[in-house]
């Protein structure tokens, strides 16, 4: 069987387009052994295969483009096939559209929208039979009505003559709209065009927008043209969606036990349906048990990317009537748990595992033999044994740190299978928690069903790094850098920036086996999500990386980055000391103007050099500092003193890199703010400002595009879920533009614009491919902002809600109604809410106070999550009057 490809593609000199597919002639889908295309104009590439011994009965290829400097992009998966013909004759020829990955068609081609979201439009026919066809069309057209079909016309007989009462119908084969087709020579060219038909009128709806489609060629004997036409030209920007967010932990119900359960999940989908939302976006819930204390609150340090958090499991559904009993007791420490206004983390999980171990021993010889259950373990083994195994150890040597256990801190699959075996004295430790995850995995998965069946899909997060010391860790450490902590550079709302403590991915590693890791991670969260959002979309083109040694985010760097090179500082005119810029600059003068009468309290942790001073050893790092004062009363000098010595170990304007032996260096971000810069002349200052600017704002840009383009298409093609960016903070110019090629969301936030000229975004003006939200988890809420600053508010009442006079000192429910109905009618293709800023739009059923709403503040690196709704999701479902105002807000608005 010959195939003859055609790519319309219009390219430069210098570019070139290969061909991969499912056999060996087209490379088995290795892009390295792609069959090469042969340029023939400037629109137009082609080349022909001979498949000689198929083993697959279609063939499934897509084209890669190679860019002057050698980056390969491949066209977004759209199922472009070819049938393998029994006849040795045949010939085929495809004529082929390029399926740019950013085009946002593609969007409503993953399995929130074909599944659930657009299910209900689907329409099908059924093909007619052509014995002899020359020709088959094909073409996608995602946002079709109920009833409405995609026809084609064109100006021959076969195409109906332009007829619109009796258009060529074409049928669904996977995601393609299709017909095949018997053209005559003498009908060349044609001249055609799709468009909507509807099947239950029979009414032709309108034809696609644009010039008339052309076909040239001919009908050649034993060939058969296919024709793959990508997207009918239509206004595929009117389809919009609602979602609110929340963690589950803060849902509240009549029956849950002082946290949000997997099972209130349901209540809040009937919520959510009742109103005319769309989505559910919840926050990670992956197991963080590492000390037992609240600290574990924080759900973005899972000990494990797999498991799911006990804390979400609902006992009493675990226990059935069988076991009721066993409940029963608990029913006033539920009570109490309940009714307090925030979690009790460390109660409700007390509690919750001392049932789950006394149901565990009542039921774990029948459970063992379940099916589904043995189904459940062979699906998820490869986590779920050495998570299960981490997580007995964890607890019979009291800590999460495996560098301390007294036996397995290095992980062995031997011996992990051998200490998991049913024969073994602790196989009761390690099997409670196959008998948790599994009954969570029931829970989690039955809410999901359910949110489906009511037409909405739910949202995940993917958090960006993994827990130190957490079972990914463990057993796979080659994974990550464990001498590097994961943060953010400072910003408005952490000014030293942020530590959040995890080890960075090692990428190279992970390239090498094709990022499995990623792959197994994203199968296992399809289990439940049908969206999810990418925490720190910025960390997959470099992210802030900070030292093992240091303590706050504002001692890290951008790794990978393009360091500053010793001989730069000799081309441009700058003296360069490696001692007087890369150590804490310390003398009299920056004492005072550190810490003004206050000096002479900081003197015994410094060492006196002529008139300068350099730190003692013993405190010559954060981590040390760190130390000393946690041994000490937690007063509010000793907190002045930590903080003090803090500052003087960053007041440093560079970081050597590691290995360059003196040659290659690395800015501290915000050097103007250090007292080591402003000590230095005029004359310096402005060299150093202009390489400042370089490093940050230039130089990177190329290098962190590559990066991103190196990993996200990777990861984006291994699962069909809609993938939504957190591109927040520091943003180079890379990100946006990636992130629109490859077609992933972006979230715009109203007080957090990415114009860096501008106070406030207005949704009105967010992209279609976007998430618009008037605040996230990590803000105050709308409520909470408006009070933060006086004159901020002030400007936003005027000029972003058109209002006349003075803003009112606090948000008034029509001022948070207002800022809701702005979100909910922007172009955006979903607006997405906090529970608390919905219930602000009414005075009765928010909260009094709005400091009371608040899950999460960056600047404090151990906060307690713990914030719950302070209402029952079953009084939320009477609030008839509440309710029908939002759907009514919703509709009016398209969404």
């Amino acid at each position: 069987m010959t195939i003859h490809f055609y790519l319309r593609f219009y390219t430069r000199p210098g570019e070139s387009l290969y061909v991969t597919g499912n056999t060996d002639e087209l490379g088995n889908n290795n892009i390295e052994h792609a069959f090469p295309l042969t340029w023939l104009n400037n629109d137009l590439w082609t080349g022909t295969i001979t498949i000689n011994d198929p083993q697959t009965d279609a063939i499934k290829y897509n084209y890669i483009y190679k860019g002057l400097d050698g980056s390969m992009v491949q066209e977004w998966d759209d199922n472009k096939s070819i049938t393998i013909t029994k006849s040795p004759m045949q010939e085929t020829r495809v004529l082929d559209t390029w399926n740019h990955p950013g085009e946002f068609e593609n969007a409503f081609y993953t399995d929130p929208f074909q599944q659930i979201l657009l299910k209900s439009n689907e329409t099908r026919t059924k093909p007619k039979a052509v014995k002899h066809a020359t020709h088959y069309f094909k073409a996608k057209a995602p946002l079709l009505q109920k009833n409405e079909v995609i026809c084609v016309l064109g100006g021959t007989r076969e195409m109906a003559d332009w007829d619109e009462t009796s258009p060529v119908l074409l049928h669904r084969e996977d995601n393609w709209w299709a017909v095949k087709l018997d053209l005559p020579k003498e009908s060349f060219p044609i001249q055609y065009k799709y468009g909507i038909y509807n099947i239950k009128t029979k009414t032709f709806v309108r034809f696609e927008e644009g010039e008339n489609r052309w076909l040239h060629g001919d009908a050649l004997m034993n060939t058969l043209t296919v024709l793959h036409d990508g997207f009918v030209h239509l206004p595929n920007t009117t389809w919009k969606g609602a979602g609110v967010v929340i963690p589950v932990f803060s849902l509240r119900s009549k029956n849950s036990f002082g946290v949000g359960e997997f099972t209130d999940l349901k209540l809040f989908v009937d919520w959510a349906a009742k109103t005319g939302m769309k989505m559910i976006q919840i926050l990670p819930v992956n197991d963080t048990t590492a000390t037992h204390t609240w600290v574990d609150s924080y759900p973005y340090a899972a000990i494990s990317a797999f498991a799911l958090h006990p804390m979400y499991l609902n006992i009493t559904k675990v226990a059935g009537k069988e076991f009721a009993s066993l409940i029963k007791p608990l029913k006033k420490k539920q009570a109490q748990l309940n009714e307090l206004p925030d979690v009790d983390y460390e109660a409700v999980m007390h509690t919750k595992l001392a049932a789950i171990k006394e149901l565990y021993m009542v039921q774990k010889d029948e459970w063992a033999n379940d099916e589904d259950y043995q189904q459940f373990f062979e699906n998820n083994k490869h986590w779920l044994v050495p998570y299960a195994v981490f997580c007995s150890l964890r607890d019979r040597y009291g800590t999460a740190d495996f560098n301390q256990w007294k036996s397995n801190n290095m992980y062995n699959k031997e011996a992990i299978q051998k200490l998991a075996s049913p024969k073994g004295k602790q196989y009761d430790q390690v099997a409670i928690h196959y008998f948790t995850q599994y009954h969570l995995h029931l829970q989690l998965q039955e809410a999901a069903e359910y949110a489906h069946k009511n037409g909405i899909i739910l949202k995940g997060d993917l958090p960006i790094g993994v827990y130190r010391y957490g079972s990914d860790a463990w057993v796979e450490p080659e994974l990550y850098h464990l001498e590097m902590q994961a943060g953010a550079p400072p910003d408005d709302f952490a000014v030293r920036g942020q530590n959040w403590g995890f080890p960075t991915y090692n990428w190279e590693r992970m390239a090498a086996d094709g990022y499995e890791w990623w792959h197994r991670r994203f199968i296992q969260m399809s289990n439940y999500f049908d969206a999810f959002r990418i925490d720190h979309i910025l960390g997959f083109f470099r992210i802030w990386s900070i030292p093992i040694h240091a303590v706050e985010g504002i001692m890290g760097r951008f790794v990978h980055a393009v360091p500053v090179h010793v001989v730069e500082f000799e081309q441009r005119g700058i003296w360069f000391n490696p001692v007087r810029y890369c150590q804490p600059f310390i003398n009299d003068a920056v004492l005072w103007d550190m810490f003004g009468p206050n000096t002479e309290k900081f003197k015994p942790y410094l060492d006196a050099a002529g008139n300068q001073y350099t730190l003692k050893p013993e405190f010559a790092t954060q981590r040390q500092v760190e130390a000393h004062f946690d041994a000490l009363d937690r007063s509010e000098e000793n907190q002045h003193l930590r903080q003090g010595l803090y500052d003087l170990i960053s007041n440093v304007i560079f970081f050597e890199q590691p290995g360059s032996n003196g040659t290659e260096y690395h800015f501290r971000i915000g050097i103007e703010s250090t007292t080591s810069f402003r000590h230095l002349d005029g004359y310096l200052q402005d060299k150093l400002k202009d390489l400042y600017v370089n490093y940050f704002y230039h130089r990177q840009e190329h290098f962190w595009m590559q990066e991103g383009l190196r990993k996200l298409p990777a990861l984006k093609r291994s699962t069909n879920m809609l993938i939504c960016g957190e591109d927040l903070g520091m943003v180079p110019h890379c990100v946006p533009e990636v992130m629109k090629q490859l077609g992933i969301a972006s979230l715009e936030i109203q007080r957090m614009p990415k114009d860096i000229h501008a106070e406030f975004f207005h949704p009105a003006h967010a992209p279609y491919l976007s998430v618009v939200t008037p605040a996230t988890h990590d803000m105050s809420t709308i409520r909470g902002w408006w009070e933060e600053d006086r004159t901020k508010t002030q400007r936003f009442y005027n000029y972003i809600l058109g209002q006349w006079g003075d803003a009112p000192p606090t948000c008034e429910a029509w001022i948070n109604k207002a800022i809701v109905i702005q979100h909910l009618q922007s172009p955006a293709l979903w607006a997405t809410f906090q529970l608390q800023d919905l219930l602000g739009m009414n005075e009765t059923l928010r909260r009094e106070n709005p400091n009371e709403e608040r899950i999460n503040i960056p600047a404090m690196p151990k906060h307690y999550w713990r914030y719950r709704m302070h209402i029952t999701l079953e009084q939320l479902l009477k609030e008839k009057e509440f309710n029908s105002e939002l759907e009514e807000f919703i509709k009016d608005a398209g969404r």
